[in-house]
């Protein structure tokens, strides 16, 4: 079993109260516009951290536009603008028509969504909306879960107050 804290669009901006609520997590996911590389790197020297580039952020070794691997029985493909189901980006559409991941996680739209994709393998979508102080969302928030063997349990949202 693995606990995973998951998070986007933290804009530069990393809450103090994030290091609380992961901190029974084993690794880390930021799923882009990390902003200030500071911000990667108090999450590196905190848990294990698996990080994609967002649309502020520049792409490189260390902030890959997309990551793709398997956990727990999962495969699992990381990106920034995902879009969301059924109107998923049309870079990423294809990709995911052909070899859809069982969990498809990004950021970007600054909504927090989780759910199936019934057309898709039954995909799950997972979008931890914006940590970040930066954007149109109300409700800065992260999201906490656990994957075991092929199962996903215990998934909580975190409501990190207003921006």
């Amino acid at each position: 079993m693995i606990r995973i804290g998951l998070l986007s669009d933290t804009h530069s901006y990393l809450d103090p109260q994030l290091f609380k609520h992961f901190d029974s997590c084993d690794e880390v996911w930021h799923a882009g516009d990390v902003g200030a590389l500071v911000v990667a790197d108090q999450l590196r020297s905190f848990r294990p951290l698996r990080i994609v580039s967002g649309n502020i952020d520049q792409e490189s070794q260390d902030l890959p536009a997309h990551v793709r691997f398997t956990i727990e029985g999962f495969s699992i493909w990381m990106t920034h603008i995902g879009g969301t189901p059924p109107k998923y980006n049309p870079l990423v559409r294809p990709t995911l028509q052909l070899n859809a991941p069982d969990i498809f996680i990004c950021g970007h739209s600054h909504i927090l969504k989780v759910v199936r994709d019934p057309k898709l393998k039954n995909m799950l979508f997972i979008n931890p909306g914006a940590a970040g102080k930066t954007g149109f969302h109300l409700i800065r928030t992260a999201l906490r879960f656990s994957l075991d063997g092929g199962q996903i349990t215990d998934m909580q949202a975190i409501e990190l107050g207003k921006k």
